[in-house]
């Protein structure tokens, strides 16, 4: 562990930048996630057996090395803690009309509300500190909301003796919400001083689980019935909590799981006493639901009133009336400097009784404030300077696919400069930046962009960034290797293309490349060769077993992702337009039909294009197949010869009654690309892929979509709508 000097995030769509002046520590999450970290790989497997099941899969369809490689590359990455915060609106995104700068706000979400100075985080997971409303007590914001959700799911009423059980932060928060909401509270922890605290935060009895006659106590104060309710707040691996909520419940009462409790129910007193047993999910409704938490998009008042956003409301009223009392709770301030204390606490090092901790931040002096401005000093028209040089390298993107694919490529050349990395997480940036010898990292993509000295920008940020930042990376004079797919859609395309045709001088100097990587793996260039002095049209069927995904996965977002088609099958396009050394001139599609609510549209499709030579190209891409079929097979016929290619690990070759086999190691081609792309920079010589054949790929998806929704076979020039069909 450690605290680092990372770049602030930066505040993307829908996003609004916060300086945090408190954040609160929550203790029993965070101390799980610590010892995650520092167990053995071992330990992990015995803990994680579906995530052991997902390694021998990657392992069997990649093979051994490149599987550890890209595993221990992951392992080995800082992950940034905290997910409670309160602080002041340093930016807003302009789609954001209802936060303003300069507001005091409360912050949620884990990878958003960090321990951290800065930090960027959606609308939806924002809320308004009201006035004489302290910071530090709004900074409790989150953590008090997973208490809330938990007496909401319980649904007290007036009168109602409820037991909280276990009196950590969640259990005391839990005692002081019941207590305004009119409850008989009994509070029981193994711990004294928890126990001792509980009759401070409003608890009408508290009992010492190792001492006190838990049942009698309960039973004399509920006359005779047993408690309404029970709420279990313990994180413990002990099954008492569960057995003792059964005994201690009356009749068809309640008991709501909110702590990481062990959940084995006896079945004697859940079953002849009738009770209803109820989980509680985090901080509300919205939890875990990108379109909530991401894009922003709310539920109605009238179907959901109580979402996460608005249970963190709900306790800022009550913390401005007076009604909920964090003082009591602070056993612990530590500034951001000396946060590591406070986990020696945590994780036992020191032996020394704590509830609530908080992490404090200084001020930003005016300088760091006007870095955060990120002024917009965008060139009108394409300048190349004079000073850059191509071998100098910046990087827009630094997730788990550029540092295992991409930049140990670039690592291992001598003559290439790591210059600037660049993304959005200032941590995952930072970590880059050491990792891989970067001299220096930040948030802000214009310091890559607008950099007269990097001659080179690397792009693999999610999919709806790759045509601005390609269009912005061109038009500053600099060589651009961008992850696919190039464009999500024809006005996107569109200024690309037009740049690059109608400048010939950046046209002439300029290399653009997409990351069309299956044309490099060995053995689809052997198909290539085996195949190079067929004069007639081929037959070539590219079958994928892509997988599920779901349907809030972000690459299924329209403008995030733009769906698997634009996202994955241009892929496949490129390898067609690659073995036939044609483009694609004609496209017809068919996806299936299902009533399966979790079938994603277009997940499921078989394309045929007519190439321009003649030839005809099948893509079938599933996402309903079984996994111990190889991911990705390639057949191709021509002149009475045949190449079988599967998962780039075994190739057939058929020709005259002869086969030929020989085998791969799974090699996609990913570290070709990298080289052939940096050696065409270096000896100036033509692209790699020629420049029309990229813009033809890109279309060829956008048609392709087109053929679905239209029901038509289609030209790849032009569109539905030019052509009267729609």
């Amino acid at each position: 562990m450690k605290v680092a000097d990372v770049p602030t995030p930066s505040a993307g769509r829908g996003m609004i930048l916060v300086k945090n002046y408190f954040s609160v520590i929550s203790a029993g999450t965070e101390k799980t996630s610590v010892d995650s970290r520092k167990s053995s790989l071992m330990q992990r497997a015995r803990s994680q057996p579906d995530e052991v099941r997902k390694v021998v899969e990657e392992v069997r369809r990649n093979g051994f090395g490149r599987t550890y490689k890209r595993i221990m590359s992951k392992l080995d990455s800082f992950a940034g803690l905290g997910y409670s915060s309160a602080g002041i609106v340093l930016a807003v995104d302009e789609s954001v009309h209802d936060i303003e700068i300069g507001d005091r706000v409360a912050c949620g979400g884990a990878d958003y509300a960090l321990h951290s100075d800065v930090i960027a985080v959606p609308r939806n997971l924002v809320a308004r500190i009201p006035d004489g409303v302290s910071m530090e007590s709004a900074a409790y914001t989150t953590v008090a909301s997973i208490a809330l959700q938990g007496v909401r799911q319980t649904e007290p009423s007036l009168g109602e003796t409820v037991v909280v059980i276990g009196l950590g932060l969640l259990g005391q928060f839990t005692v002081q919400f019941l207590k305004a909401n009119g409850c008989r509270v009994i509070g029981i922890d193994l711990d004294p001083e928890a126990v001792g605290l509980a009759k401070r935060s409003g608890a009408d009895v508290a009992l010492n689980r190792n001492t006190d006659p838990i049942e009698s106590v309960v039973q004399s104060i509920s006359s005779g019935h047993g408690a309404d309710a029970v709420i279990i707040t313990a994180g413990t691996s002990s099954n008492d909590p569960i057995e003792l909520a059964g005994r201690i419940t009356r009749e068809r009462g309640r008991v709501v799981v909110v702590g990481a409790a062990s959940m084995q129910i006896p079945r004697g007193p859940f079953y002849m006493k009738e009770i209803d047993i109820r989980m509680s999910r985090s901080y509300g409704p919205g939890r875990y639901d990108s379109d909530y938490e991401e894009e922003g998009l709310d539920y109605p008042i009238g179907f959901v009133r109580w979402t996460e956003n608005r249970n963190m409301q709900a306790y800022l009223a009550l913390l401005a009336q007076g009604r909920i009392d964090t003082d009591i709770l602070t056993t612990h301030r530590y500034p951001a400097d000396e946060a590591l204390k406070a986990y020696d606490m945590i994780e036992g090092e020191k032996t020394e009784p704590y509830v609530g901790i908080v992490i404090s931040y200084d001020d930003l002096d005016d300088a760091e404030l006007k870095k955060l401005s990120h002024a917009d000093d965008r060139v009108a028209a394409p300048v190349i300077s004079p000073d850059r040089c191509s071998l100098t390298l910046g990087f827009i993107g630094a997730g788990s696919f550029a540092s295992g694919f991409l930049l140990p490529h670039l690592k291992e050349m001598n003559d290439v400069t790591l210059d600037t990395v660049c993304n959005r997480s200032g941590l995952t940036g930072a970590d880059m930046r050491n990792k891989f010898g970067f001299k220096s990292s930040t948030t802000n993509a214009d310091d890559v962009l607008h950099d007269k000295t990097i001659g080179t920008v690397f792009i693999a940020t999610r999919h709806g960034e790759h045509a601005p930042y390609t269009f912005e990376a061109l038009r500053h004079g600099k060589h651009v290797f961008v992850e696919k797919p190039l464009a999500l859609n024809e006005e996107e395309l569109l200024p690309i293309e037009r740049l690059m045709l109608e400048h010939p001088e950046v046209h002439g100097k300029l290399h653009l490349m997409v990351g069309f990587n299956r044309r490099f793996a060995p053995l689809v260039m052997e198909i290539r060769k085996f195949f190079a002095e067929m004069l007639e049209p081929a037959v070539i069927h590219y079958y994928v077993n892509a997988g599920f995904l779901p349907k809030d996965h972000w690459t299924q977002h329209p403008a995030e992702g733009g769906g698997r088609i634009v996202g994955e099958v241009c892929h496949f396009v490129d390898t067609l337009q690659y073995l036939t050394d044609a483009q694609p001139e004609r496209v017809s599609a068919e996806c299936i039909a299902s009533d399966n609510e979790a079938v994603t549209n277009y997940d499921s499709v078989n394309i045929t294009l007519r190439m321009s030579d003649g030839s005809v190209g099948i893509i079938t891409y599933v996402a309903n197949g079984d996994s111990a079929i190889p991911k990705e097979r390639i057949v191709m016929s021509a002149g009475n010869s045949t190449a079988v290619m599967d998962n780039f690990q075994s190739l057939t070759l058929a020709r005259n009654g002869k086969l030929t086999r020989k085998k791969g190691s799974g090699d996609k081609g990913h570290r070709n690309e990298v080289i052939a792309f940096m050696d065409a920079i270096r000896q100036k010589s033509a692209p790699v892929i020629p420049l029309e054949s990229l813009i033809r790929t890109t279309r060829t998806t956008f048609r392709i979509l087109d053929a679905l929704n239209f029901k038509q076979t289609l030209d790849i020039d032009k569109p539905a709508a030019d052509s009267g069909e729609a």
